[in-house]
C-alpha cells in the first residue's frame, strides 16, 4: 500500500534528519568534537574523545541510512542504542519533559521508539533496500517482527554493553541519583 510506503519515509526522513542533523551538530556547532568529547567526560563516559567520534559517526550514519532507506534495520538499532545511551548517561535522572533543567527523557525515548517502529515496518517501497531489490539487515522490506527484535536486541544490547564497559558517572552525579531514590 502507497499509505505505509509514505509513511515509512516521512518518519525515515524526520528521524534520518534529526540524527544527521544532532550528528552535524557534534562536528560543527558549539563546542565541536571537543567539545562534546568533554560533555561525554562530564557525564562519565569514557574516553570522551573516542565516544565523541564514535556517537558523531553514528548519528551520521544512520541518519544517511534511513533518510535513503538502506540497511533500515541497522539503521534503525544504531539509533536505539544511541538515544538508549543518551536516555540512561544524561535524561532519565531529569524527569520526563524536555524543557525540564537538564533536559528530561521525552524527546530521546520518542526518537528510540520511533525507530523501533521504523525497524518493524521495513523501509518501504520507497527505499534503496527496495529499489536495489535487497532485504534490510533483517531481510526484509515490509512489516516484520524481526526487524523489532534486531533493533530492541542490537541496539538495547549494545548500549548495555557501552554503558556498562564505558560509563563511569562521577561521584556527584552517583550521589544526585541516589538521592533520588525513594526512602526505603
Amino acid at each position: 500500500m502507497i499509505e505505509v510506503d509514505l509513511a515509512a519515509l516521512l518518519l525515515r526522513a524526520t528521524v534520518g534528519g534529526t540524527m544527521i542533523a544532532h550528528g552535524w551538530n557534534h562536528v560543527f556547532g558549539g563546542g565541536r568534537l571537543p567539545g562534546t568529547a568533554r560533555w561525554f567526560e562530564s557525564i562519565g563516559i569514557r574516553p570522551g574523545r573516542l565516544h565523541a567520534v564514535f556517537a558523531t559517526v553514528t548519528e551520521l550514519g544512520s541518519g544517511v541510512l534511513l533518510l535513503t532507506g538502506l540497511a533500515n534495520t541497522a539503521a534503525a538499532a544504531a539509533v536505539v542504542g544511541t538515544m538508549l545511551v543518551a536516555l540512561v548517561a544524561n535524561h532519565l535522572k531529569n524527569g520526563y519533559f524536555i524543557f525540564r533543567p537538564g533536559e528530561g527523557y521525552e524527546y530521546v525515548m520518542m526518537i528510540t521508539l520511533v525507530a523501533c517502529a521504523l525497524a518493524a515496518l521495513g523501509p518501504g517501497r520507497i527505499s534503496l533496500d527496495h529499489l536495489l531489490g535487497l532485504g534490510d539487515l533483517a531481510g526484509h522490506t515490509t512489516a516484520s517482527w524481526t526487524g523489532l527484535l534486531v533493533a530492541l536486541v542490537g541496539g538495547g544490547g549494545g548500549a548495555a554493553l557501552l554503558l556498562a564497559a564505558c560509563w563511569r558517572p562521577g561521584p556527584r552525579l552517583a550521589a544526585s541519583r541516589k538521592s533520588e531514590l525513594p526512602d526505603s
